[in-house]
């Protein structure tokens, strides 16, 4: 395969009259979504070149994800402009990417042509409505080889610049053949898609339905803010794989809505993106003891996930759970510096390397120098490596353990302590829903935010239970509800910039 369109054409002559992608608003087959596509495409060609880059500002439903294939029938890649970004933010995109042409509605139309003033635009309707040309379809697709990028997603960079991370068709191929295999999923599968599109976990659910055949429902958002009516859709729309981050997870049951009603159908949960609470976990398992679940680790640089953990055994609420093994055609490795790590318990730095590795940052080398560099461990020929920045070590099963991003090893009263082991602990505490830990380097304080009804004397001596006493949250702040960044993980930086002072 030279291009992720062969899934789709393949599917599509298949199962051309069932439904492929659908939201709360339209549902398309996978005959018309092919024909939609290729729609898209033809109007898109007298618009671009080859190999150039397409922003895609449109709401997350059924239409966008025909765009991100309209782009691919045209030769281009895409990048998804998140529409709630600020328009500063959303132009400082835009300049990095230099896209030939943004793909937008004609709802959003005047909002998109006062965010990119000098940028091409075009509406999805008027690109729908294209006569479909297949023979210059045919002749782009003819030149397309799977180094192609297909993607860039924009992640949020250390100077306040997004750095865009460059995915090629080989890598989103080699990740999905192996996500398809490794969980068996087929036609019979239904997704229920929570990520937004410009977090790189949609691409699994998208092309896993796409490869398989499969259907794909766009949860609408108000549900992740209604836990008892999202399980319900879950049922409603028989619901077999979620793929989600924890935070809509720990929603769910930190408000018991798998008391009244449970997703009948769901036969498989995934978590990703952020560190599952092991207390939210087991009251997940305790509900539905029948279901697998997985545990999935990997930065947007590594393509989808780099490592995976099916979870067998049982593990106590103060028990992390491991991110497991390499997925198939994936080396992850523990270093200390440049020497290989390999000692249980000994703490590496996680590092990635094989053909789920990004090209690198889009107009960026110099970021790309940094993060994608080359292997200490070959000396003989020039291998790259990316540097995921987050510390790991091995336990007594030989599983990788993620422990924390290297800027949350603080230095503490003479020890070296991991903040993850903290949060770990503080989320294990009856009444805790969510918690994690922040280090105030001016007083040197940990400082402990919680959403939950514990009081904080009792809530100390339960951790006194669990932790040293040199690793003992200094001063504690708890909250009502703790904020949800735009990917569904906890905002760490708002809530350093609101209760931790720098200077």
């Amino acid at each position: 395969m030279a291009n992720v369109l062969q899934y789709l054409i393949r599917s599509a002559e298949r199962f051309p009259d069932k439904c492929a992608v659908t939201d709360d608003v339209r549902s398309y087959t996978y005959a018309e979504f092919y024909h939609l596509t290729r729609a898209i495409g033809s109007g898109l060609l007298p618009l671009t070149r080859p190999r150039q880059a397409v922003g895609v500002y449109l709401p997350k439903n059924a239409q966008a994800v025909a765009a991100f294939f309209g782009i691919q029938w045209a030769g281009c890649f895409y990048s998804v402009l998140n529409t709630e970004l600020p328009g500063n933010r959303l132009r400082q995109i835009a300049q990095t990417l230099a896209p030939a042409v943004i793909v937008t509605c004609e709802a959003l139309l005047p909002q998109a042509k006062e965010i990119f003033p000098i940028c091409p635009l075009v509406c999805l309707e008027a690109l729908a409505g294209q006569a479909v040309d297949a023979e210059a379809l045919a002749s782009v697709q003819a030149r397309a080889i799977d180094t192609d990028p297909l993607y860039v997603n924009f992640t949020s960079g250390s100077t306040g610049v997004p750095k865009g991370v460059l995915v090629s068709h080989r890598s989103v191929i080699n990740f999905t053949e192996w996500w398809c295999e490794t969980f068996e999923f087929d036609e019979n599968e239904v997704f229920a898609n929570q990520t937004p599109f410009y977090f790189d976990a949609s691409v699994k659910d998208i092309y896993a339905t796409l490869r398989c055949g499969a259907t794909m429902h766009i949860v609408p958002r108000k549900f992740f803010s209604l836990p008892k009516k999202l399980v319900h859709f879950l049922n409603e729309k028989r619901i077999t794989c979620i793929d989600w981050v924890p935070s809509a997870l720990c929603m769910i049951v930190n408000f018991r809505a798998l008391d009244k009603e449970k997703p009948e159908s769901l036969k498989k949960v995934m978590f990703l993106g952020e560190v599952m609470p092991t207390k939210q976990f087991n009251m997940w398992r305790r509900a539905l003891p029948e279901v697998k679940y997985a545990n999935l680790y990997g930065p947007t640089e590594a393509t989808g996930d780099c490592t995976y953990y099916k979870i067998e055994r049982e593990f106590e609420d103060t028990e992390p759970i491991p991110i497991g093994f390499a997925c198939s055609n994936t080396e992850v490795m523990l270093l200390s510096g440049d020497t290989l790590v390999t000692e249980q318990d000994t703490v590496g730095e996680i590092c990635v390397r094989g053909c789920s590795l990004a090209h690198g940052y889009f107009n960026n080398p110099e970021k790309t120098n940094e993060a994608f560099v080359r292997n200490p461990l070959q000396k003989n020929y020039y291998e790259r490596i990316y540097r995921t920045g987050d510390l790991g070590k091995y336990n007594a099963y030989g599983e990788i353990v993620f422990l924390s991003r290297k800027d949350s090893q603080i230095k503490h009263m003479g020890h070296r302590i991991e903040l993850g082991e903290i949060e770990t602990a503080l989320s294990a505490v009856p009444g805790i829903r969510r918690g994690c830990c922040l280090y105030e380097h001016k007083t040197q304080k940990i400082v402990a935010i919680y959403e939950g009804s514990t009081e904080q004397k009792a809530l100390t001596e339960a951790l006194k239970e669990k932790l040293p006493n040199y690793m003992l949250p200094n001063r504690y702040v708890p909250l009502e509800e703790m904020p949800i960044n735009l990917n569904g993980k906890i905002d760490r930086t708002l809530l350093k910039h609101q209760y931790i002072k720098e200077n």
